[in-house]
């Protein structure tokens, strides 16, 4: 759909953004509980940090996640050499906004950190990430090298049994993953799980040993994100996981915050329905991760607030 057709939509539906999930409209007018008790909440309507400031807010507050002298880690998507507006990577205003609230609920140190695609060091500087979030005092891990991952294992794993992890998740207290929602040719989308690619070495494995399984396998792996925070203000919705040109970009300005990883994939990808169709069948790894009792994809018995921006 069109962005300029979406926005009529919206309007003509009185809405400040129309979005069906499982048959009701995420952001439909009317009065929203407020509940440090949520187990997912979607913002719509307003610039990331303010987005992300209501969200984590209607989450219960960063410090129910990060504690006092924590080492924590944030996991954006900086895989591609691609500046902000080509929505490639996660918003450099969003990583900022969290790294500077981890630290103000006290974090010892905040490490910021993918493994790339394109060159490591085009993608942290091109990206925006790297300035954003060493002005608010984070430092950058390297990640470019065999030499920083370290082998677990997956028990529960179908196709992989065992991983090279970066070593700044494992050996942090707790990690924040942030993906940017997009369209991915292999995985279909690349969302919170997907994401999980970028804390590990080998991903050539995974393209060839069922993509979808080992997407879920990994997210079976025991140290998971404490918060999946999904950066939907640009969305790529053709060409990804790269992008081609502007073109592929729509900008509803949304975010999804949740501690269960399928079910803000679940979200994520209904929303995504809006602009390009996908089904929750053809990102397939989100069932079986399901499957495998990693999340919920039914979201209807989950208590989720939904705030408006504007």
């Amino acid at each position: 759909m069109e962005r300029r057709n979406f926005i009529k939509t919206a309007i003509l539906g009185g809405l400040a953004g129309a979005v069906n999930l499982n048959g009701n409209n995420l952001f439909a007018a009317g009065k929203m509980s407020v509940s440090a008790s949520n187990d997912l909440v979607a913002v719509m309507g307003g610039e990331p940090r303010e987005m992300y400031k209501k969200g984590i807010a209607a989450m219960g507050g960063i410090s129910k996640y990060v504690k006092k002298g924590q080492k924590v880690v944030i996991k954006p998507n900086i895989g591609w050499d691609k500046r902000p507006e080509f929505a490639a990577n996660t918003n450099p205003d969003l990583i900022a906004e969290i790294v500077k609230d981890c630290f103000i609920a006290g974090a010892s140190e905040v490490t910021v950190f993918d493994h790339t695609c394109d060159e490591w060091q085009s993608c942290y500087r091109n990206s925006g990430i790297e300035s954003a979030a060493k002005a608010e005092g984070a430092k950058m891990a390297f990640a470019h090298d065999e030499k920083y991952y370290k082998r677990v294992t997956l028990p529960n794993g179908v196709r992989l049994k065992e991983v090279l992890i970066h070593e700044a998740i494992i050996d942090c207290d707790v990690w924040i993953n942030v993906p940017v929602l997009k369209n991915h040719g292999g995985a279909r989308m690349t969302i919170a799980m997907k994401n999980f690619m970028g804390i590990v070495w080998d991903r050539r494995f995974w393209h060839a040993n069922d993509l979808q399984q080992c997407i879920a396998d990994c997210a079976t792996y025991t140290k998971m994100p404490v918060l999946n925070i999904v950066d939907a203000y640009r969305i790529m919705t053709q060409n990804g996981p790269k992008g081609k040109s502007i073109e592929d970009v729509q900008t509803p300005k949304a975010l999804f915050i949740s501690a269960d990883i399928v079910a803000v994939d679940t979200a994520a990808v209904r929303f995504f329905n809006q602009f390009r169709q996908m089904t929750l069948e053809e990102v397939s790894h989100i069932g079986i991760a399901e499957k495998m009792k990693v999340g919920t994809t039914d979201i209807d018995k989950l208590k989720v607030e939904r705030i408006r921006i504007g």
